[in-house]
């Protein structure tokens, strides 16, 4: 038996660490990872997943803390996935949110796991979602997925999710910078932390005006706006039952299509991230960068070089695939 084979067997099984070890081979662009999830896949899609994004400082490692304590109480199993798309350690807010969330760790129904980038932006959304996958056909219930900034790698990561939560706080200039970076359009509830605090009423009203603003189709979800103070436990059961409310909008053909659709993206994002990884990494590109780069008037132009060279390649593929159109005998 293969080790690949061996890892699904245990998998099946309910062995955690073999989860952890699928998880690490999405992580790491590990070949036997593609066979493994296959094995598995059809148990994927039971779980309900939420992607909690929002600036730093927001409070949202606390945030999930509540939120998975709530979900238990509620005897529901739940994942979480801390993801960090710029520390290649497992420090700062990674081990920030280890701690804040050490009371989960024992409990048998929690699953914790951070995530780096390792430096590598690119293939960052495309490993998230795959964690995200694998902690779905384990069999847990509610997937928390928490994101450290606002990024175009937040955004791709949230993208995968079912219920896109964004987290703001007052007295930070969150809402400005929610409606400048584009959070509302990505958001489905809107949750106002640390609503104790000064200037979080008119937090609250600046992103309800902003939302009365936006022109929406009649049968499109609008928006909550809900808050609460996770750090002193006080609200949280109305982000969950946001979450609820927006899980009960989606049942049915609105769930089948939002899925699908995430799917074709994940087949778009694993093609780029495997053509770029093959055509520059292996075939030797990255050798020829300096070469580009002495011959070409700026790097946009030894970029435009090296991109006319790639799909000339994949142009003479793309030949190569076309079925015969000859005569059939």
């Amino acid at each position: 038996m293969g080790q690949s084979a061996d890892i699904t067997t245990r998998f099946l099984a309910g062995e955690r660490a073999a989860l952890a070890r699928l998880i690490s081979w999405a992580e790491n662009g590990d070949g036997r990872f593609a066979a493994a999830l296959a094995e598995v896949f059809d148990r994927v899609g039971r779980a309900w997943r939420v992607g909690i994004t929002g600036p730093p400082g927001a409070g949202k490692s606390t945030l999930v803390n509540e939120m998975a304590r709530l979900f238990r109480d509620a005897e529901r199993t739940v994942g979480v996935l801390a993801v960090d798309p710029s520390s290649p350690f497992t420090g700062g807010a990674l081990l920030g949110d280890r701690i804040r969330m050490e009371e989960r760790t024992l409990d048998p129904g929690v699953f914790i796991r951070s995530m780096a980038s390792r430096g590598s932006h690119g293939g960052l959304a495309c490993a998230s979602v795959d964690a995200c996958d694998v902690m779905d056909a384990f069999g847990f219930d509610e997937l928390l997925v928490e994101t450290v900034g606002v990024g175009q790698a937040e955004h791709d990561i949230v993208s995968a999710a079912d219920t896109v939560l964004v987290v703001l706080c007052p007295g930070a200039g969150d809402g400005i910078q929610a409606m400048k970076s584009g959070l509302l359009e990505t958001a489905d509830v809107l949750v106002v932390n640390k609503a104790d605090q000064h200037g979080a009423d008119r937090l609250i009203s600046d992103l309800e005006e902003a939302l009365e603003l936006r022109g929406m189709a009649p049968d499109a979800w609008c928006p909550l706006v809900v808050s609460c103070s996770a750090g002193k436990a006080q609200g949280v059961e109305a982000v969950n039952a946001a979450i609820a409310q927006h899980r009960a909008y989606l049942a049915g053909e609105r769930l089948e299509r939002a899925r699908a659709a995430m799917r074709a993206e994940q087949v778009q994002r694993v093609v780029g991230e495997r053509l770029l990884a093959a055509l520059w990494n292996e075939r030797g590109y990255d050798r020829e960068t300096e070469r580009l780069l002495a011959s070409a008037p700026s790097p946009h132009a030894a970029a435009e070089q090296a991109l006319a060279r790639i799909l000339a390649q994949v142009d003479n593929i793309a030949d190569n695939l076309e079925p015969s159109t000859g005569s059939q005998p």
